[in-house]
C-alpha cells in the first residue's frame, strides 16, 4: 500500500489523481489533502478517502470546517500553511507526493517533497520555471523519483528508453540517440483568431478549452500558448535539453501528446485521448500500468490528425517563454510571476487578453535578472516581479501602455 499526499487536491488535477486511486483503493491510500479555498469539495474527499490530515491554505474557514468534519465522524486532523504542506510532503509515512498546486504557490511544499527523496508525480509546471538547475540538482542529490504528469512531458517520459527514465541520473538523452523532442500543444481556442478577434476575446471564452477539462488560470495560459512556453523550459530542465532541442507543433485535436525523435530518424508518439488521468495513472504505478478508466482510443473515428506551426507574433507568450530561458538566472521566475499576475487581472476584467504579453514584457524588461543561486533568490525575484507587473496593469488600466 502507498500512501499518497495531493497538494492541490481539489482542483483538475487533483479530482483526477483521487479517481485513479479510488479504483485501485488497494495499492493506495490517501496521506494528506490540500485546498487552497473550496473547502467543500475538500469535506467531500475527506468523507470519500478519510486522510490523515487536511491542509488548508489560509486560516479562513478553518474552525467551521474542523467542526464539519467532527459532525461527519471523521477522525481527519486539519492542519494550516505552507509549513504544514511542506511536512505532509516530507513525512516518512508518505511514499508519494502529487504536485499539482497551480502557480508559484506549490513551490516550497514540492520541493520538501524533493529535499525528502520521495516519488513526485510533478504537475506544477511553475517549480522548474522558476528554479530549473536548483530544483533538479536537489532531485539527483537526494535520490527523489521525479515523474512528469503534465500530459506532454509524460508522453516524452513514455517515449524514452527506460535507461533514460532515470531523471535524477546525469547521462543525456543525446547518449540515448535521442535528437529532438516535439512538444504538442493544442493551439487552445484562439488558434486561428486575428489579431482584431483576439483584442476582444472575454475570460469566459479564454476558460473554454476546446479538448482538456483544466483550471481557469491554466486555460487561460493554454489559450495564450504561454502554457506551451512554460512546457519548453520545463521540458528542457527535466530532460537537459537545448530550447533548440524542442520544437513546439500546434495539434488542435491533442491525440499525440508529444514526440521523441531519434538519430535514426524514428519518432516514436506517445497517443490517447485527452484525459489526465492517463499520466497520472502512469505516474503512480510506474513501471507498472493500471487501468486508468480512460475510454480507448478510436482511431477511425479521428480519421485525421492536423500539425501546424505556432504564430509566435499573434501569440508572443511563447516567444517570452524562450527568450527568458534563453536569459536565464531569475528570468524565468520573472516571466511566470508577471503572468500569473497578468492573468488574475484579466480573469478579473481589469486588462485585455492581449494585455498579457504587454505585461509580461514589461516586468521582464524592467526587472534586474541575477543568477538563480538560491530558493530565496528566486522568491525575491518572484516577489518583485509581482510588483512590476501590478505596475504594468496600473498603467495600462490609466491607458498608458497601448499594446
Amino acid at each position: 500500500m502507498k500512501r499518497v499526499t495531493v497538494l492541490g487536491a481539489t482542483g483538475s488535477i487533483g479530482r483526477s489523481t483521487l479517481d485513479v486511486m479510488a479504483r485501485h483503493s488497494d495499492r493506495y491510500e490517501l496521506y494528506a489533502a490540500t485546498a487552497h479555498s473550496n473547502l467543500d469539495e475538500l469535506l467531500s474527499i475527506c468523507i470519500k478517502h478519510r486522510p490523515k490530515f487536511a491542509i488548508l491554505a489560509t486560516d479562513a474557514g478553518a474552525a467551521d470546517f474542523k467542526q464539519r468534519l467532527r459532525d461527519s465522524g471523521l477522525s481527519t486532523e486539519v492542519r494550516v500553511g505552507v509549513e504544514a504542506m511542506c511536512e505532509a510532503s516530507s513525512a516518512k509515512d508518505v511514499d508519494v507526493v502529487v504536485a499539482a498546486i497551480v502557480g508559484a504557490a506549490g513551490l516550497t511544499p514540492t520541493l520538501a517533497a524533493v529535499n525528502s527523496g520521495k516519488r513526485i508525480l510533478l504537475a506544477n509546471k511553475e517549480a522548474l520555471v522558476m528554479t530549473g538547475g536548483l530544483f533538479m540538482d536537489a532531485v539527483r542529490k537526494h535520490g527523489a523519483e521525479l515523474l512528469p504528469i503534465d500530459s506532454e512531458h509524460n508522453a516524452i517520459y513514455q517515449c524514452l528508453p527506460e535507461a533514460a527514465q532515470r531523471l535524477n541520473d546525469s547521462a543525456s538523452l543525446a547518449a540515448h540517440g535521442v535528437t529532438r523532442v516535439l512538444l504538442t500543444a493544442s493551439g487552445g481556442p484562439f488558434r486561428h483568431f486575428s489579431r482584431e478577434q483576439l483584442q476582444q476575446v472575454t475570460p469566459e471564452q479564454a476558460c473554454k478549452h476546446p479538448n482538456w477539462s483544466m483550471g481557469r488560470k491554466i486555460s487561460v495560459d493554454s489559450a495564450s500558448l504561454m502554457n506551451k512556453g512554460l512546457e519548453l523550459i520545463e521540458a528542457c530542465w527535466l530532460f537537459d535539453l537545448a530550447p533548440g532541442s524542442v520544437q513546439v507543433h500546434l495539434h488542435p485535436e491533442s491525440i499525440i501528446h508529444s514526440m521523441v525523435e531519434y538519430v535514426d530518424g524514428s519518432i516514436l508518439a506517445q497517443m490517447g485521448n485527452p484525459d489526465m488521468r492517463t499520466p497520472i495513472a502512469y505516474g503512480l504505478a510506474w513501471p507498472e500500468r493500471v487501468d486508468a478508466g480512460v475510454e480507448p482510443l478510436d482511431l477511425f473515428s479521428i480519421g485525421k490528425l492536423h500539425f501546424e506551426k505556432p504564430d509566435k507574433a499573434r501569440f508572443p507568450c511563447l516567444r517570452l517563454a524562450e527568450e527568458a530561458f534563453a536569459l536565464g538566472g531569475t528570468a524565468p521566475a520573472v516571466v511566470n510571476a508577471a503572468n500569473e499576475v497578468a492573468v488574475d487581472a484579466f480573469l478579473q476584467g481589469g486588462i485585455r487578453f492581449v494585455d498579457i504579453p504587454v505585461v509580461i514584457e514589461k516586468s521582464l524588461l524592467k526587472g534586474s535578472i541575477v543568477r538563480a543561486d538560491s530558493v530565496e533568490t528566486v522568491i525575491e525575484a518572484d516577489r518583485v516581479a509581482r510588483q512590476y507587473a501590478s505596475e504594468a496593469i496600473n498603467e495600462l488600466a490609466g491607458g498608458v501602455i497601448v499594446p
